[in-house]
């Protein structure tokens, strides 16, 4: 859904708000929730994260959101008026608690680092102040999700029922290199192929057992041929089909009668999706005797270009009545709650979090100079949409 020619006029009424926005409080909050941390696996992790998250809006928009928990995860909604935008984001990191003894919070030399500064606890707090630095926080909703990390199994629906019939999403993920914007994201898919054979002793009746990995074998490369079948069908390239973990066996004398595959996904189109499904369940077993079972199927749709486009150009328009360097937009292969978004119909742009880099890497970092400055260009662009009536 393309929201059409951006408005040069409501792209000008969006406030200068830098005066407001300071970063050394910025940094104070980002601190305490980089301090604060939220592995998925661990639930309790996550309230305790989601409890500094709900302070930290608490205090600098003046109402406490709801705490809303999901089969043990929790998540936060803040709801103003009768809400037009709406402002995503997700309080988990993939770091395991305890990451802070050997990867602790610093600020030096202009760059902020610590556990899940940059995916995406830096947005979190430059949605807080962008809306705290609006004169009313009024038709926003603000949606912070406790389980972005591990595939939003308990928050999905929440965040399409939140994001449906609304002019505009703003995901505050990290954006992507030199600070683009994420106009396109592939749509992701995940499986498991699990692989039945029989038993049998590899050294006295080798012949008798039915080896489930000399099944899987044979399996792996028609996987791995999927992704240039479908770009060849589909007309697109970008299909991508990557095997990755692997078990099986049981004994080193044994014909092993289980296998397990897992298999990573990403396509550009919806109708790559739906192919990829197709083949991966058609599926059929090598050697008499065998058996498969596809599990899994296709987790978030993509996010194609014509999903942020008018809110794209006004962002360009909004950074440049302020003073801002324009952010230019990068296609990615990751995906995020803004995949969702965007497959229920609503205007998305995505990436309008911190700008550094080291997404789920020992090098992870974001520029501290950078967090007002995006912090204002999300108010701006609030405004923008908000102005449009």
């Amino acid at each position: 859904m393309n929201t059409g020619p951006a408005d040069t006029d409501a792209a000008n009424t969006a406030p200068r708000n830098t005066d407001r926005i300071s970063v050394d409080a910025m940094l104070d909050d980002l601190g305490e929730l980089v301090c604060c941390e939220s592995f998925p696996a661990d639930h309790e992790a996550v309230a305790r994260s989601a409890k500094a998250v709900a302070d930290q809006g608490r205090r600098l928009l003046g109402t406490a959101p709801e705490t809303l928990v999901l089969d043990g995860v929790t998540h936060l909604r803040w709801t103003f008026g009768t809400p037009r935008v709406l402002l995503l984001g997700h309080h988990d990191t993939v770091w395991p608690v305890g990451t802070l003894r050997t990867r602790p919070w610093s600020v030096a030399g202009g760059i902020a680092r610590g556990p899940g500064v940059f995916d995406m606890k830096a947005g979190l707090v430059q949605l807080f102040h962008a809306l705290a630095a609006l004169p009313s926080p009024d038709g926003v909703c603000v949606l912070v999700t406790g389980d972005e990390e591990v595939g939003s199994t308990s928050s999905r629906a929440l965040v399409e029922e939140s994001a449906r019939g609304l002019a505009a999403t703003f995901v505050l993920e990290a954006s992507a290199d030199g600070g683009a914007l994420k106009t396109a994201r592939k749509g992701a898919s995940l499986y498991e192929l699990v692989v039945r054979g029989r038993a049998a002793h590899a050294g006295l009746d080798p012949d008798k057992g039915v080896n489930a990995v000399v099944e899987l074998a044979r399996q792996i490369p028609e996987i791995a041929a999927v992704a240039g079948r479908v770009d060849s069908e589909t007309g697109q390239p970008g299909t991508t089909v990557t095997p990755t973990t692997v078990t099986a066996g049981t004994t080193v004398n044994t014909v092993p009668a289980l296998a397990r595959l897992w298999v990573d996904v990403r396509v550009p189109t919806p109708a790559a999706q739906r192919r990829v499904d197709e083949l991966m369940r058609a599926l059929s077993p090598r050697l008499t005797g065998s058996a498969l079972e596809v599990l899994g199927g296709p987790n978030r749709p993509p996010l194609e270009p014509d999903s942020s486009a008018g809110l794209f150009t006004l962002a360009r328009q909004v950074a440049a009545g302020l003073g801002l360097t324009p952010p230019s937009g990068a296609a990615v292969g990751g995906a995020s709650d803004g995949n969702f978004t965007a497959g229920v119909g609503c205007p998305t742009l995505d990436g309008l979090g911190a700008v550094g880099g080291g997404a789920h890497a020992d090098d992870e970092h974001v520029v501290v100079a950078e967090l007002p400055r995006r912090a204002e260009l999300l108010a701006g662009l609030v405004a923008a949409v908000l102005a449009r009536g």
